[in-house]
């Protein structure tokens, strides 16, 4: 059994999101599944399932992308103030990362902890970077899966090296302008993306979970 220690829950929402708190020391258990976008999962007494920790994860993640691209992006944009978030925030003056780019840097802090016993991530069918392409075939479907099922999320089992993984697809919505104006008008935008509004969804929020 992976027992997840305070420490998976790092940043600041650990203990003020409800449903992700108590989750802290918490064991895990999951029932079998196939590749099913409803799959069900399994709970036992004092623990929860793999699922329910994805989801806890999914949230806190999502709402400090959210946060940080409507309280800080977008108003910096409005303000046209000094300092603006740009692609190239680590070689130009006066810059700051756009919201996928703190995603992935946040991300890649915890997917360096190979005892935390999960990984997030942002991938797409679209992408404007070749890293967040589908990483494997479960991924590729899910994203998949949420582009063509409006409000659904994927869940389904996978085994890598040995290992079984509980891996939840979450659709990554534009929720700012910031966003879709970006990929829209990107230099690596590909000629067969579609043109991206308000509440589209542009890709996957990917949480791989290790199945004990």
């Amino acid at each position: 059994m992976i027992t997840y220690s305070p420490s998976i829950f790092w940043f600041r929402y650990a203990v003020t999101v409800t449903g992700l708190s108590f989750l802290i020391g918490a064991g895990c258990t999951h029932s079998e599944m196939s590749v099913d976008p409803k799959a069900s999962s399994s709970t036992n007494s004092g623990g929860i399932s793999p699922q329910r920790l994805a989801d806890a994860v999914h949230a806190v993640v999502m709402a400090d992308r959210t946060v940080y691209a409507t309280h800080v992006v977008s108003n910096l944009q409005e303000q046209n103030a000094p300092v603006m978030p740009s692609e190239y925030w680590d070689s130009e003056d006066h810059k700051v990362p756009l919201p996928a780019q703190m995603f992935r840097m946040g991300a890649e802090l915890v997917n360096k902890n190979p005892d935390i016993g999960f990984t997030y991530g942002l991938k797409s069918k679209w992408p404007l970077n070749r890293q967040n392409r589908p990483g494997t075939d479960v991924e590729e479907k899910g994203l998949e899966y949420v582009a063509e099922h409006v409000g659904e999320n994927f869940y389904a089992d996978e085994v890598i090296e040995g290992k079984k993984y509980l891996v939840a697809v979450y659709p990554d919505k534009a929720v700012t302008q910031a966003c879709w104006d970006c990929h829209n008008t990107h230099a690596e935008r590909g000629d067969d993306y579609p043109v991206f509004k308000e509440g589209d969804v542009m890709g996957g929020v990917i949480v791989r979970v290790v199945v004990p």
